[in-house]
């Protein structure tokens, strides 16, 4: 059942396991990005901890910003996972401080990025909105590639063209 961003489920012996908080953090991780599906919320660095606080498991998440329309539907997932997987007294959390950024994504889901046709972001050096990127194309990984829009099928990607294949690709945007 959810409530006000609570999750209550019973167990059929009613009793809980040393082992729920690593279930519900395999439970929680495993979760796909609703906007990015071959990506889970662990790959993309959005799940920042699963505690217990007394018998309240505790899961926190951190938007990839803060007006990010996809939040309310991970929260749901991940809500509707738990419950499913039988863990009981669950929450959800969300944590704005620190802010989430792209580097937060794991290397496995920079590849998966990759795979499913989206350029990922590069790491550790600032970008400013609208700065000259060398973005390499995920399909022929040529770097004659040219900014078509700053905007892309969501707000966190940008459409990009590849010069040497002319494909279109999305451009995961850098954050930080």
């Amino acid at each position: 059942m959810v409530i006000s961003g609570e999750v209550t489920a019973m167990t059929d012996a009613g009793t809980r396991t040393g082992t729920d908080l690593e279930r519900a953090r395999a439970v929680a991780a495993a979760v796909l990005d609703p906007e990015i599906p071959v990506l889970t919320l662990a790959d993309l660095g959005v799940l920042r901890g699963v505690v217990r606080r007394g018998d309240t498991i505790v899961v926190s998440l951190t938007p990839t910003y803060t007006g990010c329309p996809a939040t309310a539907a991970i929260r749901l997932a991940v809500e509707i996972a738990l419950v499913e997987a039988g863990i009981e007294n669950a929450r959800i959390e969300t944590v704005l401080s620190p802010p989430w950024t792209t580097d937060d994504i794991t290397d496995a889901g920079r590849a998966k990025l990759k795979a499913y046709g989206i350029a990922p972001p590069g790491r550790g050096s600032p970008q400013m909105l609208f700065a000259d990127e060398e973005v390499a194309c995920p399909q022929c990984g040529s770097v004659h590639t040219t900014r078509i829009s700053e905007f892309g099928s969501t707000a966190c990607k940008a459409l990009w063209r590849c010069e040497a294949c002319r494909e279109p690709f999305d451009y995961f945007k850098c954050h930080r």
